[in-house]
């Protein structure tokens, strides 16, 4: 039996699709069972055989962190932690969501999973401690570490910019922040690849899909393929800035590009390009 927490998320809802086209045993909970407190959670489990647990809850408000700490690490730590020690009474294998923002970007070469991290904001310290929680406690665990999400469901820059590709006449996007975009459904065919290979290869993996860009390179290229299929049917200038003009409360890492040599290598597979990632999911969206 597999226990996908977050299954109404942008990730959970593409992992409860492959897991039901799969036709594996699966039990899905959201918010409706709180990871937050660990006696409903043991609940939960208590009565029910779960050899897997895969994690995709989060909190995800990168700037909104930086005013509510402590509901950050409520979820993305002490949550964790629950999540851990539940695996644990229930010797199941823990697959967990983690991210490139537990690094501080001044790395000139892509980050590896040996890298020490250094997070600069709220958020990439509370997944760092989640991390950590997990470390902690168990031994057969999966902590992907994963970067610019998108998908169907959910909030996401794809969204964001094809909204504002349809109401403004130009849009201006950071030029000097790099990294790889990662599609939902690439990282959830992972996941389950790790458990129908019945893995026991524990440990740190990063994953995204292939290609080290800047977030104007991805604003530019969703407007290209948008464009060209008929989703935007305006002219639009897309203009490069940089960081400096883009006001948030955080820093970002400005260089979050990960290295996927050992999941690529562990588990047998070819990433695709972000580029034909993303032709595919505007392809196919809506």
């Amino acid at each position: 039996m597999i226990w996908l927490i977050g299954n109404k998320g942008m990730l959970g809802s593409d992992v409860e699709n492959l897991l039901r086209k799969e036709g594996l045993d699966f039990i899905a909970t959201d918010m409706d069972i709180d990871i937050t407190d660990y006696e409903l959670l043991n609940r939960f489990a208590e009565k029910k055989k779960i050899d897997w647990i895969i994690n995709c809850s989060a909190y995800t408000a990168v700037d909104k962190a930086e005013d509510e700490p402590e509901k950050a690490f409520k979820i993305n730590a002490d949550g964790v932690k629950n999540i851990a020690k539940v695996a644990m009474f229930k010797n199941a294998r823990l697959i967990h969501i983690s991210t490139d923002y537990v690094f501080d970007g001044r790395k000139k070469e892509p980050y590896t999973e040996s890298d020490k991290p250094n997070p600069i904001g709220v958020y990439g310290k509370s997944k760092l401690k989640g991390e950590r929680n997990i470390r902690s406690i168990l031994d057969s665990y999966f902590i992907i570490r994963t970067a610019w999400l998108y998908g169907k469901n959910g909030n996401n820059f794809v969204h964001t910019m094809l909204k504002l590709f349809n109401v403004r006449e130009e849009v201006k996007v950071v030029s000097d922040q790099f990294g790889s975009p990662t599609y939902t459904v690439d990282l959830a065919k992972l996941i389950l690849k790790i458990i129908e290979n019945n893995s026991e290869n524990y440990g740190i993996y990063h994953f995204t899909n292939e290609g080290k860009i800047s977030w104007f390179d991805f604003a530019s290229k969703i407007y290209e393929i948008a464009k060209e299929i008929g989703t935007v049917k305006k002219e639009v200038k897309v203009i490069p800035i940089s960081n400096y003009e883009y006001a948030t409360k955080i820093k970002r890492p400005m260089d979050s590009y990960m290295s996927k040599e050992k999941v690529k290598e562990t588990f047998g597979i070819k990433i695709r390009p972000w580029d034909e990632a993303l032709r595919e999911f505007l392809l196919n969206k809506g």
